[in-house]
């Protein structure tokens, strides 16, 4: 049986330095199906192109449908334009061409975007932002970054690489963020840094450390997962670790507040989703501490698409930019 033309789908790529999901996602937002391989960075980007192309035709050829463009959501620093990838330190990545790679590989126009804020654009268009013009997304996992919508558009800036909410600084001359730079927001809210902040504060004082340091085996060990699970049994050191990271992100969605007052800020990522008790604790502060004017109405929710969210709005943005038939 023919297919319709309005039955083809947007390919998403989720391409993380551990990971790389692969997705058909419809016009609705669903996704089809999916494949998850693990991306091998350190063979090169020739060799990530080449699974990605694999992923992609094992679930077109399993679904019978047909892909209009693709999406892809990257971790790093990407050239809106051009579709490089100018950074990507956890793949070890610079100055990678891969929107014209990967064009030329699977014979598909390609958009490449930043990859939390793909995950942004989805929980706009179908997640907790739904029906939302003014809006901010803050996703903590490893690393911490975001997606800004306002008037209802994707906050691009002159360079299409607005929104580096992780970045932004929150205490002058700070702690040293991967970044290079100094006090950003993610070296003291981003997993790697409540990390590394445990550990300091077990090796400074090993007595009040003690139940991180047995629970992990050892210092170096310690992870925000171990001080999530140390929180709930009721960790002394662990619970003032958390709540000094709540503070820290509060400072941080406080000047978000200020500067773009959107209606909703939507919290995701693993960090987040590991402890849900981080929304009332950085909920609180936050409402207690912005102006006046820009608490009124504001919400602070979840995000509701979980892991999704990257495969979904690579493929809806690369539909909506490449303006394929189907999706006229």
């Amino acid at each position: 049986m023919n297919r319709r033309a309005d039955e083809l789908v947007a390919i998403g790529i989720d391409l993380g330095a551990t990971k790389v999901e692969t997705s058909l996602v419809d016009d609705a937002g669903r996704v089809i199906m999916s494949v998850r391989h693990f991306t091998h960075a350190e063979k090169g980007p020739e060799a990530v192109i080449a699974g990605i192309v694999e992923s992609a035709r094992t679930c077109l050829a399993a679904t019978g449908r047909k892909a209009a463009c693709i999406g892809v959501g990257a971790a790093g620093e990407v050239d809106g334009t051009s579709g490089d990838i100018i950074t990507a330190l956890n793949m070890g990545w610079k100055y990678v061409p891969l929107k014209k790679m990967l064009e030329k590989a699977a014979g598909l126009p390609v958009f490449v975007i930043n990859d939390v804020r793909a995950a942004a654009w989805a929980e706009w268009k179908y997640g907790a932002g739904c029906g939302v013009d003014h809006l901010a997304c803050v996703f903590v996992g490893t690393g911490l970054g975001g997606g800004v919508v306002s008037g209802g558009r994707l906050l691009e800036g002159w360079g299409n690489v607005a929104a580096e909410i992780g970045h932004m600084t929150i205490v002058a001359g700070g702690r040293r963020c991967t970044c290079g730079g100094r006090g950003c927001l993610e070296a003291y809210a981003g997993g790697w840094a409540i990390a590394e902040r445990a550990q300091e504060a077990a090796a400074a004082d090993k007595a009040a450390g003690a139940g991180l340091i047995a629970q992990s085996g050892n210092i170096k060990n310690i992870s925000a997962a171990t001080i999530t699970q140390a929180y709930l049994k009721g960790d002394r050191l662990a619970v003032r670790l958390v709540r000094s990271t709540a503070r820290y992100l509060a400072a941080g969605l406080v000047s978000i507040v200020h500067v773009l007052n959107p209606q909703v800020i939507i919290l995701g990522g693993g960090v987040i989703e590991g402890l849900p008790e981080y929304m009332d604790m950085v909920r609180t502060i936050v409402i207690s501490r912005v102006l006046e004017a820009s608490s009124r109405g504001l919400r602070i929710t979840p995000a509701a698409l979980g892991n999704r969210a990257g495969v979904i709005g690579a493929a809806g943005i690369a539909a909506e930019r490449m303006k394929p038939k189907a999706y006229c």
